[in-house]
């Protein structure tokens, strides 16, 4: 159980401490600090007090290096999530994220652009590392509301911890939480949470289902040459898929080429080569990468020049006389 002190992570574990043994659940605590309040260490010592009151095991773990951004202590927050439920042989963590979460996500993702997969964001449960078995985050409480948490704390009489960077206006979620959602509640949708809700839900489907077409059609057009350190794309197979999907597959191929993410116009302007004449390429990448439409690598078997050795940019025959249909779309180091 990650508890932060707060009243959703109490509400979370006061649930979970109560049905442990209708359930027989093994369960143990774990805390955060990230080391950015002057309060930090009083706060995990209140979190480690009622673990104590709980007789519930609790693990306390602070960062040893600056976190720069809210994205960063994300990171490693559920970093530290994985190995203490990996140390503790548990195959589950479970977080106290409510609907007012949800629904703050959903604003913060939607102003920065992030398409339909910022918009399903928070899923009920989803996995947190790459290990095999992995470890599961499940969020239970998505469907309660930050006031309902706080009427249950309130009756179970739960200490709750006031962090002071709730109040601090510079990070933008807390100015999603205290102005614009009480600005829409009153001048929009007194159920604006709720309705939020109800489209991460809706467009939660969507996404899967994306992603699972996403993930067939990648694995049919995108041969990757690890010696290289370069990829094809097959042009003719990728341009009679939907522009989702082609957005998709090519989004995915950056992610895995590039150092950082890639953003809306990296990924249109190599889906713009799915069109373009032979010799055409973007602009270097991150990283130094570069995308460029040329003959394959290894000319197809049956062409006038499979029996030549794999193509090189000197190649001007094979270059010149490859029939459009059998170009690629190469990524790779722009030294290459």
């Amino acid at each position: 159980m990650a508890v932060s002190g707060g009243q959703d992570s109490l509400c979370m574990a006061k649930l979970l401490v109560d049905l442990q043994p209708k359930w027989s659940w093994q369960i143990s605590m774990v805390h955060c600090d990230h080391q950015w309040r002057k309060d930090s260490t009083d706060n995990a010592n209140h979190v480690l007090a009622l673990a104590k009151t709980w007789n519930v095991p609790i693990h306390i773990q602070r960062a040893t290096e600056q976190l720069g951004s809210e994205a960063a202590a994300r990171q490693w927050r559920y970093s530290e999530f994985a190995t203490v439920a990996r140390a503790q042989k548990c195959d589950v963590v479970v977080t106290g994220h409510t609907q007012s979460d949800r629904a703050e996500t959903v604003l913060y993702n939607l102003i920065r652009g992030t398409g339909i997969d910022g918009i399903s964001a928070l899923p009920w449960h989803r996995k947190i590392d790459q290990h095999q078995p992995p470890v599961d985050l499940v969020r239970p409480l998505l469907d309660l509301s930050r006031k309902q948490t706080g009427q249950f704390c309130q009756q179970h009489s739960l200490p709750i911890w006031e962090d002071s960077t709730n109040q601090d206006l510079s990070f933008r979620r807390n100015r999603i939480r205290q102005q614009l959602l009480p600005y829409l509640q009153t001048h929009f949708n007194p159920q604006v949470e709720q309705a939020l809700f109800q489209m991460a839900e809706i467009t939660a489907v969507d996404v899967q289902y994306l992603t699972e077409q996403t993930h067939q059609l990648y694995q049919q057009v995108i041969t990757a040459h690890s010696s290289s350190n370069s990829w094809e794309v097959n042009r003719a197979q990728l341009q009679i898929a939907p522009l989702a999907l082609q957005r998709r597959v090519m989004k995915q191929l950056l992610q895995t080429a590039l150092p950082h993410p890639p953003n809306f116009q990296g990924v249109e302007k190599l889906v713009s080569l799915l069109r373009a004449p032979n010799g055409s390429r973007t602009d270097t990448y991150t990283g130094g990468f570069v995308a460029q439409v040329r003959p394959p690598q290894v000319i197809p078997p049956g062409n006038p020049f499979s029996h030549k050795r794999p193509f090189k940019p000197k190649d001007v025959r094979a270059h010149d006389e490859l029939h459009r249909s059998e170009l690629v779309i190469w990524l790779g180091p722009v030294a290459l």
